[in-house]
């Protein structure tokens, strides 16, 4: 019954109208995102020849989206969640074009890239927590696992697509790829007016911005053992210890440089794993193990790492690469789901927001650290290292009491569902819905 269940389950999503809009305008915001990626830096190093001040754009970036990730949660939990998605990629729109506009006329100076890659992170950051609010809103509790699914392959696609369309665009001329991004964030803000459902959290007595508002994400997660050790242990550990295969991997593979296509053949079969993992997802039935596909992932990357000790071949480290992003992006989506379905509505923004910045907080240090293990212990020993950090996230998640039972769904309207009080979410009319 549960695989006939699964095979259902995608005519009934692609029968959902709001649906349907709101995926087709976030593929085109995330692909038209990422058009500027690779085009920022490339901008940055095409006007100042510096590297470095090539590389300060993704660290403006990366903090900008780091300081706001809190205060975006909170925002997104006060707000009509379609409005902010519009203002946030309507602005996002503006800030590309002039910055197109600029290159154009040849007067776009660091100063203004960096201060449009900071402005642009910043309202990612925000647009981000309601476009989870509104995937609650529009899709049924049943097909919400199918629906993030899909979100995960839609955000593959345009990692995969998005920085090779931007390069292309960037070589016919640099403003183009700005340009594009534009455009397509236009019509992307076009299928949100489109909707016909709103979701609006049910409002409390507090200022946004207080503090007991910007922590409560965090304070919910953290009075759940199960959720608290997850995030510990696999969206920060696990983070952290990928981050460094994946540096290690690379460095090796581009033999330290020299070789562009040994780190694009790692890099490329990293994004079709994520890509696959997506797609696989909505197959894995994992009802009432929880814990099955985290502690998995843990277990397959601690012994592909081992098998990486051994062996430092290009061809196999992008498939061992792959196959842990894959696994990975499968234990993601059905802990995000059990996440959207364990969280009150009215905290749907905040939570997704300070889980994100758990997550988030791994990732310098994972190259760091594949850095720091390549050059004092070689890549036998490097690998090694890694795996043995694995080995202690795939034991915790195994065998500690704490990830035994998952919390159930919140009370409540079911994500989807009309709403009831205290939620002023609209739903899809039902021949929507059918």
């Amino acid at each position: 019954m549960a695989e006939k269940a699964t095979v259902m389950t995608a005519p009934r999503l692609r029968s959902l109208r709001d649906f349907r809009l709101l995926y087709a305008g976030g593929l085109l915001a995330g692909l038209s995102a990422q058009l500027s990626a690779l085009a920022l830096p490339l901008l940055v190093l095409r006007a100042t020849g510096s590297p470095a001040a090539a590389g300060t754009v993704g660290t403006v970036s990366g903090v900008a989206m780091l300081v706001s990730m809190l205060p975006a949660g909170a925002v997104a939990d006060s707000a009509e969640r379609r409005r902010l998605m519009m203002l946030t990629q309507g602005a996002c729109a503006v800030l590309a074009g002039g910055l197109g506009a600029a290159v154009l006329l040849g007067a776009a100076p660091l100063v203004l890239i960096l201060l449009v890659t900071a402005a642009g992170a910043v309202l990612t950051t925000l647009c981000g927590p309601a476009a989870s609010g509104m995937l609650r809103a529009v899709v049924p509790r049943e097909l919400l696992g199918a629906a993030a699914s899909r979100f995960q392959a839609r955000a593959a696609v345009a990692r995969i697509a998005g920085p090779l369309l931007g390069g292309v665009l960037f070589g016919v001329h640099p403003a183009l790829p700005f340009l594009a991004e534009s455009a397509g964030l236009a019509v992307a803000v076009l299928c949100l007016a489109m909707l016909r459902t709103r979701s609006r959290p049910a409002r409390g007595g507090a200022r946004p911005l207080s503090r007991g508002e910007l922590t409560a994400g965090i304070g919910f997660l953290w009075r759940s053992p199960f959720l608290r050790t997850t995030l510990l242990t696999f969206g920060f550990g696990m983070n952290a210890a990928f981050g460094g295969l994946m540096f290690a991997a690379l460095a090796l593979g581009s033999r330290g440089g020299a070789s562009g296509l040994g780190a694009g053949t790692v890099v490329a079969l990293s994004a079709c794993g994520s890509l696959a993992g997506a797609l696989i997802a909505p197959r894995v039935d994992v009802d009432g193990w929880s814990r099955l596909p985290l502690a998995a992932t843990c277990w397959a990357c601690a012994g592909l790492a081992g098998a990486l000790a051994l062996w430092q071949q290009t061809l196999f480290m992008g498939v061992a690469v792959g196959l842990c992003t894959a696994l990975a992006a499968v234990a993601s989506i059905k802990f995000l789901t059990l996440v959207l379905l364990a969280t009150p509505d009215r905290l749907t923004g905040r939570v997704q927001s300070s889980a994100s910045l758990v997550s988030s907080l791994a990732t310098p240090l994972g190259p760091l650290t594949g850095g720091l293990l390549l050059g004092a212990a070689g890549p036998a020993r490097a690998f090694a290292a890694l795996g043995s950090v694995f080995l202690v996230c795939a034991a915790v998640m195994t065998w500690a009491p704490s990830v035994g039972s998952a919390p159930g769904p919140a009370p409540g309207p079911a994500p989807g569902a009309a709403p009831g009080a205290g939620s002023e979410a609209a739903p899809a009319p039902a021949s929507d819905r059918e």
